[in-house]
């Protein structure tokens, strides 16, 4: 009996972040069932973002035949979007390629684990949505009660100053040397100049 090809696919959202953790489960998983590792593609960025240099290697990959079944540590993993995570999911399936996902124990090679990855990807989606309208209603809210958002200036200025500092900016001062004159950051100085 021919054994089952695997590639890994690991990610984490920030370069400080480590893929080694993902990595050790999931080769554990493929000993464990008998599967070689083919290869383990490494991303280090948002999943957001539906372009990832390692997932679309892994995507190439599959279409030359170089592995039977793509095994990951949970699907959040492979991305947050309903259509993205289903796009992934059907150019596997189009190409024969099994799809595992150890936390949710899915298994796209049954009926019941296409539902179960589909449901679970809604939810994932759902969850992010649900986030996303959460943080914009909390700044919205903030902006119509006043607060200001971001970083306090260094130093506030006062009007004779601001008024040195736009007629310095006129006589071509740049930006970065009125803030360091005034004691001011760059951000307040372009601010100032700008209106």
């Amino acid at each position: 009996m021919k054994q089952t090809r695997v590639a890994i696919y690991t990610r984490v959202s920030t370069q400080d972040q480590s893929n080694q953790g993902q990595e050790h489960e999931l080769r554990q998983y493929a000993k464990r069932r008998g599967w070689a590792v083919t290869k383990v593609y490494a991303d280090k960025i948002s999943g957001l973002k539906s372009t990832r240099p390692a997932l679309d290697q892994l995507l190439h990959d599959a279409k030359m035949g170089k592995f039977d079944c793509t095994l990951v540590w949970r699907i959040d993993r492979l991305g947050r979007s309903v259509t993205h995570l289903l796009g992934v999911l059907e150019t596997l399936r189009g190409l024969h390629v099994e799809f595992v996902s150890l936390s949710e124990a899915i298994d796209t090679t049954s009926p019941a684990g296409m539902l179960v990855f589909t449901v679970l990807a809604a939810v994932a989606s759902l969850e992010r949505s649900i986030l996303v309208e959460r943080i914009r209603m909390g700044l919205d809210n903030a902006k119509r009660r006043g607060v200001q958002l971001g970083r306090p200036p260094i130093r506030k200025l006062g009007s004779q100053e601001i008024a040195q500092v736009r007629k310095e900016r006129l006589k071509g001062a740049t930006l970065r040397q009125l803030a360091k004159a005034h004691r001011s950051s760059l951000w307040s100085i372009h601010k100032l100049c700008s209106r």
